[in-house]
């Protein structure tokens, strides 16, 4: 049923997707791109803004390991939906994928390519994903993912173009519909009662997330990414 869907889509799709590039080579040069962090502990200040919420400030220390280990500390309370924490593009490429090209466009002034990934199973939460690529360095830019349970959630990506060993965000806009998000109870449990009080508006929240201090394949231990028992 999904083939068939794919195929629908091709069809309908022809003069909307050209072939003039091939997605998947593209989408390969950026995996080799990040491949080459084989690990990373970055620090982060966390900035939330949704609406009928305050959540302060928070500083933060992110732990990754290829190809999918991550884990996050902070002394305090930080609301960081895990979609917003792993921008690898192999978690959106982990299970088997049809590729389509769609277009290029202007991004905040970068050239990039339009890709479109409908995964191959309806096992997996994740419906359509789109991936603004830029070719010259063959990064992501800009990340939009519709799942069945968490809405749509966009991913905004800047770079510090200064450092072209390793490609690694130096800022990240997380966006997503918070009545749609899985959110930790305390929270929903005050999101739901504001947004009693404010019936009608839009409950959407973005995460803005500051990255410095990266420390790059320095080595980091797996226990690290073992969960603590309570």
């Amino acid at each position: 049923m999904n083939n068939l869907l794919v195929y629908v889509m091709f069809l309908l799709c022809g003069f909307e997707f050209p072939q003039g590039k091939d997605p998947d080579l593209i989408l390969k040069k950026v995996v080799d791109t990040f491949s080459k962090v084989k690990d990373y502990v970055v620090d982060v200040q966390v900035k939330v803004d949704v609406d009928f919420i305050k959540v302060p400030e928070t500083k933060a220390k992110i732990y990754f390991k290829q190809p999918d280990k991550i884990n996050f500390e902070s002394d305090g309370f930080a609301m960081l939906p895990k979609e917003g924490i792993n921008f690898s593009p192999l978690s959106f490429l982990k299970n088997n994928y049809t590729a389509l090209f769609q277009k290029e466009e202007y991004l905040d002034n970068h050239l990039v390519s339009v890709i479109k990934i409908i995964p191959s199973s309806d096992k997996g939460d994740i419906v359509l994903t789109t991936f603004w690529i830029d070719q010259s360095y063959n990064i992501i830019r800009k990340i939009e993912s519709t799942t069945k349970t968490n809405g749509t959630f966009t991913i905004d990506l800047k770079y510090d173009e200064g450092n072209k060993d390793y490609w690694l965000p130096s800022y990240m806009i997380f966006g997503f519909n918070i009545d749609k998000m899985n959110l930790p109870k305390s929270l929903s449990g005050q999101a739901e009662s504001e947004s009693n009080k404010n019936l009608g508006k839009t409950a959407y929240g973005k995460v803005y997330i500051t990255y410095s201090n990266y420390r790059i394949n320095k080595g980091i231990s797996d226990k690290i990414f073992e969960k603590k028992k309570k």
